[in-house]
């Protein structure tokens, strides 16, 4: 533990978010999933600079919050985002809430989002496991190459153990040994020769045993529904109103792809039908 905190204090790397309001670490945390800091980066700055506080992302629209998410992919996010903006507002006087019970009933929230929000955005004693955090434990304290696919209590239980109690420093604990996974005990080339705590990893110690099961591939995305989706999204971010079926044809010229792409988009509200069969971003 001391090891990684003294690694951290000298290898941190100066993330916006990290010198932000409670609010900017949420947005944060919400566009990091799935997604590359480098990508979230020039966005998130984009993005508190057109919205400052939860009360301003609310009183925009859903279509504005999809048009200003750009290219980040998982364009669900920024509705979820939107929609968590609203109920900030209206429950918790545009403030983002300090509890994890208000957090994780906020849309889009679950466990890790509010457990990184207390400990970052407020320095509480919260267990934030994310991937790169469940990575490096399996490694280092249980000597295995990857964590289970899914968290379970064990896990969450040995977590716990692990974990300082004192507010300040369980947030400076859980910075750290995120960041290390991150940069130095990464899922395809870990920095072992270099790791700060190479002589009490269990997985070195073992002789790096492989993954037990082999990781899932990640779906082609040339040609796939995501694409088609991202296509629509992408002309309807770009119109200034509405954009007719002819012109969502040219974009994803497949038939059924293109009508299947654009039914999931209606049932997840990114996209509403406007007049004569044309589509719009939502109000």
């Amino acid at each position: 533990m001391t090891e990684l905190i003294r690694w951290f204090d000298v290898h941190e790397r100066p993330l916006p978010w990290r010198r932000s309001t409670p609010w900017g670490v949420l947005v944060s945390e919400f566009m990091l999933q799935q997604t590359p800091v480098d990508r979230v980066i020039p966005v998130w700055s984009t993005w508190l600079d057109r919205w400052p506080t939860p009360t301003d992302l609310a009183a925009a629209s859903v279509g504005d919050a999809l048009r200003a998410w750009g290219r980040l992919g998982y364009p669900r996010r920024a509705r979820r985002l939107h929609e968590a903006s609203v109920a900030i507002t209206a429950r918790h006087g545009g403030q983002v809430p300090d509890d994890s019970d208000s957090l994780r009933a906020l849309p889009g929230v679950g466990d890790y989002t509010a457990a990184a929000v207390l400990a970052f955005a407020y320095g509480r004693h919260a267990v934030v496991l994310d991937t790169n955090v469940r990575r490096v434990l399996a490694r280092a304290v249980e000597g295995s190459a990857t964590p289970t696919a899914h968290i379970t209590t064990a896990e969450r239980r040995r977590a716990a153990a692990l974990w300082p109690t004192a507010d300040r420093r369980s947030a400076r604990w859980s910075a750290a040994v995120m960041e290390f996974g991150a940069v130095v005990c990464t899922a395809r080339t870990p920095a072992c020769t270099s790791c700060p705590i190479r002589r009490s990893c269990a997985w070195l110690a073992a002789g790096q045993p492989p993954a037990t099961a082999s990781a899932r591939r990640q779906p082609e995305y040339r040609g796939s529904h995501r694409q088609a989706r991202g296509a629509i999204l992408a002309l309807l971010r770009e119109s200034t109103g509405s954009a007719s079926s002819s012109a969502v044809e040219q974009v994803w010229p497949d038939t059924a792809q293109r009508l299947a792409a654009i039914g999931s988009l209606l049932d997840d509200g990114l996209i509403v039908t406007a007049r004569r069969g044309s589509y719009a971003l939502p109000d």
